[in-house]
């Protein structure tokens, strides 16, 4: 694996580890801070620019009690000064008092900065079914 892969693949895990740490000071890290940054959370809206994006974090994490990823079939892309990951998430959450187990299907793209990789988009959506071998 090249250098910059490895520094995505760090920047990844750095986004679940803050996650689950429920640390908005180190998902701040994660994300960069601009107007262009997007975040779609499972049934939530487009969030755009990093003050909607940051307030999401804050609302999720003041929320939640607990949560922990297992993440699976991941896939990691780099291409110049961007970069993507694509993965399952299978989260257990407890979130006001009630645990849940889900599937999240989730796209994060990177860009590089100077000090490092930095969040421009996270999406993520629910896993709905299986697709058919009809589609």
């Amino acid at each position: 694996m090249t250098g910059a892969r490895l520094d995505v693949e760090e920047a990844n895990a750095r986004f679940y580890r803050a996650f689950e740490a429920l640390d908005l000071a180190e998902m701040e890290k994660v994300w960069a801070h601009g107007e262009h940054v997007k975040c779609v959370h499972p049934g939530w809206p487009l969030l755009a620019g990093w003050d909607n994006v940051r307030a999401s974090w804050e609302a999720i994490f003041h929320n939640t009690g607990e949560i922990r990823f297992t993440v699976g079939d991941v896939q990691l892309a780099v291409s110049g000064s961007l970069a993507w990951v694509t993965c399952t998430e299978n989260i257990l959450s407890q979130v006001r008092g009630r645990v849940s187990v889900t599937s999240v299907i989730a796209t994060n793209i990177f860009q590089r900065e100077a000090d490092g990789w930095r969040m421009v988009l996270h999406h993520a959506s629910h896993v709905v079914g299986s697709p058919t071998a009809d589609a």
